[in-house]
């Protein structure tokens, strides 16, 4: 079972495309960060019946800057398919070894005009709908960077339509006016596709987001989000990092969030609830495997081996760092902790799920960053004090069901320990 389970894992990781797109998304994390501190910093907790001077001033100097968190949100999250589509762009030249600099600009051109749509364009004002460059418009910038390298690398490996210059000519013109066919055949297949939706009036990303709504309402299902946490952490125990399955899900919490993001910014209902922030801050609580609660636990365990494995790693995990625990202890294919390493995952994530459903936690809206500890991530992700309360709730529920089994792992190694004594 485990080498099957290794081999897939290999499979994943290894996939060109979906290393790219991982990658893309760890890189952006500044962008992620900023979008979602401004988003914080606009979400000022104030009431009808709010009498605090410093709330009263805070919720005050928000709306005379409106425009200006506005803007810094549509520049940061509002434009992520363009972050992505460019990030993309540059993992596949690197790992095709090409030059960079011109796939990227193909790249540009692709995602502005695909998602983009021109509304008037006069000499004096150009006006555009911009509002599906977010996570809306995520798909279509993956898209267009995975067929700009794959196209530019096909016919530079086959040398289709290279134009040759003499050896005077400085290598970075060269370069070029070697590309300038490939880059022009490239610019086509997106100017054609521009064109076809624009006569439908509409655009690529409009069209393909309402044509794919049904799968991604689908997504934000308690059984999806049920079967990707039991599966993440399953690949966990079996020592497979979490970023492996991130080519798969990593934009659908990215589309989700940029979408919550926008429509916190605009005073609207939040929809989303399967996002970075959902799963950082309510699921893997302490990191992956939910080890904050194990520490604690391990932190006060007779055996030596134990607590000093729990009071070295309690800390990271408050940080989001689960990795002294899983390898020291270890939870990695130690089968006592197999079923709870897991399990606290899908409690976490249905109780959570549930509660956001209802209504009676806000929804996610900003991701500040991975090793924010999730009593701070989970207020500063919502605005909302109740979320705090559950991350509390949801610690002791981890630390009930972990404590079984580790007494009973605790029994083995005291025994193990006065033996070697």
């Amino acid at each position: 079972m485990e080498e099957k389970i290794l081999k897939i894992a290999n499979a994943l990781s290894n996939q060109r495309h979906l290393r790219a797109i991982r990658n893309a998304f760890i890189s952006i994390l500044p962008i992620t960060i900023m979008g979602g501190l401004f988003a914080v910093i606009s979400s000022a907790p104030v009431t009808d019946d709010t009498t605090n001077g410093f709330l009263l001033a805070w919720s005050s100097f928000v709306k005379e800057n409106n425009m200006i968190f506005s803007w810094v949100n549509t520049l940061t999250l509002g434009a992520i398919a363009v972050y992505v589509c460019l990030a993309i762009t540059y993992f596949l030249c690197k790992h095709f070894k090409l030059d960079i600099l011109i796939p990227m600009t193909i790249s540009f051109y692709g995602v502005m005009l695909l998602t983009i749509n021109p509304v008037k364009l006069a000499f004096d004002k150009k006006v555009a709908e911009i509002s599906y460059m977010d996570g809306k418009g995520l798909l279509v910038g993956i898209a267009v960077a995975i067929i700009t390298v794959e196209v530019y690398r096909i016919f530079k490996e086959k040398k289709i339509g290279v134009i040759k210059m003499p050896p005077s000519v400085p290598p970075s013109l060269t370069e070029t006016f070697a590309s300038l066919f490939t880059s022009v055949v490239i610019m086509m297949i997106f100017t054609i596709g521009f064109i076809i939706f624009n006569k439908l009036d509409t655009t690529f990303a409009i069209w393909l987001i309402d044509f794919i709504t049904p799968t991604l309402k689908a997504t934000d299902s308690i059984w999806f989000i049920l079967a990707i946490t039991i599966i993440i952490n399953i690949g966990w125990f079996f020592g497979i990092h979490n970023a492996t399955f991130w080519g798969l899900v990593g934009p659908i919490m990215f589309m989700n969030l940029s979408a919550n993001a926008s429509a916190h910014a605009a005073g609207m209902k939040l929809s989303g609830i399967l996002t970075e922030p959902f799963w950082a801050y309510f699921v893997a609580i302490g990191g992956v495997g939910q080890v904050l609660s194990l520490g604690i636990i391990l932190s006060f365990s007779k055996s030596k081996q134990m607590k000093t494995i729990g009071r070295m790693g309690v800390v990271p995990a408050f940080f989001g760092i689960s990795e002294p625990i899983t390898f020291g202890l270890p939870i990695m294919l130690n089968p006592v902790f197999f079923l709870p390493s897991f399990l606290t995952a899908a409690v976490n994530a249905t109780i959570t799920f549930l509660l956001m459903n209802s209504g009676f936690i806000g929804k996610t809206y900003a991701m500040l960053s991975f090793n924010m500890p999730s009593i701070f991530g989970a207020y500063f992700s919502t605005s909302d004090f109740k979320a705090v309360i559950l991350i509390v709730a949801l610690l002791v529920i981890d630390m009930l069901i972990y404590f079984p089994f580790t007494r009973m792992y605790e029994k083995q190694q005291l025994k193990l320990e006065e033996e070697a004594e």
